[in-house]
């Protein structure tokens, strides 16, 4: 189980179409905190390389994590609660990102489950194409990180409430 500060952020990770975005919009309006959407965080270039089916190296991604890091520093430093998506694939990846009062919330699900989900969003710059290199990357969080793991079979609603039962947050807007 995940120890959680009273003013944690929240890094809400997996590959992509796991429903990072949708699920950390739900919690952020339920929960009254800051929000960044990790995607947004990106270089162009790293925008441009995924939108044409190339896969970032780790080059292309250690800006991008230190723009996150930089973000997370900034409200755990002023005790501002907070979620971000990020994919957070390696742990390596997660060992710039994680401090004290950060908590990564794993969402995890079956190659197939996520490539239909992929393959029904539109106006993303990630390709379905990509998922495999994304599962192939992926190093689930191990017991010296803090985190928990949610399986994406239920709603996106339903997966931001066990959010908040299972770290024990105070929800300001109790709308489903």
């Amino acid at each position: 189980m995940a120890k959680t500060a009273q003013h944690p952020v929240l890094v809400i990770m997996g590959v992509s179409g796991s429903g990072k975005s949708t699920v950390a919009g739900l919690l952020a309006g339920r929960l009254g905190w800051d929000l960044a959407e990790g995607d947004d965080l990106h270089p162009e270039s790293n925008v441009a390389k995924m939108h044409a089916g190339l896969p970032l190296t780790d080059e292309d991604r250690w800006p991008w994590l230190e723009s996150i890091a930089d973000w997370i520093r900034a409200h755990t430093a002023a005790g501002t609660p907070g979620i971000v998506t990020c994919s957070a694939l390696k742990k390596r990846y997660r060992d710039i990102l994680r401090g004290e009062g950060v908590v990564f919330v794993f969402l995890e699900g079956s190659k197939d489950r996520i490539s239909d989900r992929l393959a029904s969003r539109h106006g993303h710059f990630m390709p379905p194409a990509l998922l495999e290199s994304q599962f192939e990357a992926l190093e689930a969080p191990t017991e010296d990180e803090n985190f928990i793991s949610l399986c994406v079979s239920a709603s996106p609603s339903e997966e931001a409430q066990e959010i908040i039962d299972r770290l024990s947050l105070v929800a300001t807007d109790a709308r489903p």
